[in-house]
């Protein structure tokens, strides 16, 4: 008798565990399946944050990985370069960005290096530490395709600059529906920028643009709600190095509401058509820097002639694997 007793406990403990188990499933769907938190603004977001008196948890980078930390990286320079073409970057950035629409979290990160960023990385531990913190960092210089290849029996699979991989990306953002945010250059060439993404890419959706000069902290920060308020995927933003990396480090937790932001150096310069770039057997050839020196020769010249020579021998001396 006892023992059935303990056999019919034991079915019921069994059963009301397997609906409890249920139960959750059923709750956990559910919430699945609301769409408030996916389409709710940034301005609803916060506001209800505030009213919790809930701090902003997400805050740092994504803790279970991102997708650019998939890439193969090879130590070049100092830094850790990625090995993906123009093609997949551009790909994988719609992706991610279209992914992380409307969850409020820590934007993904994505620069570049070339010469110039080489040397001042060696010099400077304070921006190598911008460098870092990027979530993938793309090589702009055919430097590093060349250097690449000896160290590495694949080696970089291209030189992705950001002018050509531009186009890449608002030719698939476009057609996907990715959105985009223009920041930085002066006023004339940002919207000479814009102007010509819209004429070249009729579906792109530009939902805002600014110029990238600050009177001060607070109107950087102004400038971050106004970005974050207007929810674009893709935020591009071109001041140059360091200001641009200084820049994201600084207000990254402000833009929550971006996916993925990219630097951009000079790019809005030649998008509006303000300057033109070097001609296609001087970029294959790793000999463009040699032609923006001839056309800038007071700004470029002196800063070309220190940073290159040093940054070839760091990009030749084989490295250990960086983490």
């Amino acid at each position: 008798m006892v023992g059935q007793q303990n056999i019919n406990a034991a079915r019921g403990e069994a059963a009301a565990i397997g609906e409890a188990d249920q139960a959750v499933a059923l709750a956990s769907a559910e919430r699945r399946e609301a769409s408030d938190r996916r389409v709710s603004s940034y301005i609803a977001t916060q506001h209800n944050l505030a009213q919790l008196a809930i701090e902003e948890r997400r805050l740092n980078p994504d803790r279970r990985g991102s997708v650019f930390h998939r890439w193969r990286r090879l130590p070049l320079g100092g830094l850790p370069v990625v090995a993906a073409d123009s093609k997949e970057t551009a790909r994988v950035m719609v992706d991610e960005a279209l992914r992380r629409s409307a969850l409020w979290r820590f934007p993904a990160y994505l620069t570049s290096t070339n010469g110039e960023v080489t040397y001042r990385c060696a010099v400077d531990s304070d921006e190598r530490d911008l460098f870092m913190q990027a979530d993938a960092i793309h090589a702009d210089g055919m430097a590093h395709v060349f250097a690449s290849r000896l160290h590495d029996a694949e080696g970089l699979p291209e030189r992705v600059a950001t002018s050509d991989l531009f186009y890449d990306v608002a030719a698939e953002a476009a057609a996907r529906g990715a959105s985009m945010y223009m920041l930085g250059a002066t006023e004339a060439s940002n919207a000479g920028a814009v102007a010509a993404v819209k004429a070249r890419y009729p579906d792109s959706k530009i939902v805002g643009r600014r110029h990238g000069f600050f009177r001060d902290e607070a109107d950087e920060i102004a400038v971050c709600a106004e970005i974050c308020a207007l929810q674009p995927d893709i935020l591009w933003i071109s001041m140059g190095v360091p200001r641009e990396q200084r820049f994201i480090v600084r207000h990254r937790h402000r833009l929550t509401a971006v996916g993925v932001i990219k630097t951009s150096g000079g790019l809005f310069d030649f998008v509006s058509g303000m300057k033109k770039r070097a001609p296609v057997w001087m970029q294959s050839t790793g000999l463009e820097w040699l032609w923006r020196m001839v056309r800038e020769p007071r700004r470029l010249g002196w800063r070309y002639l220190k940073t290159n020579p040093f940054a070839l021998f760091l990009l030749l001396k084989k490295q250990r694997p960086i983490d």
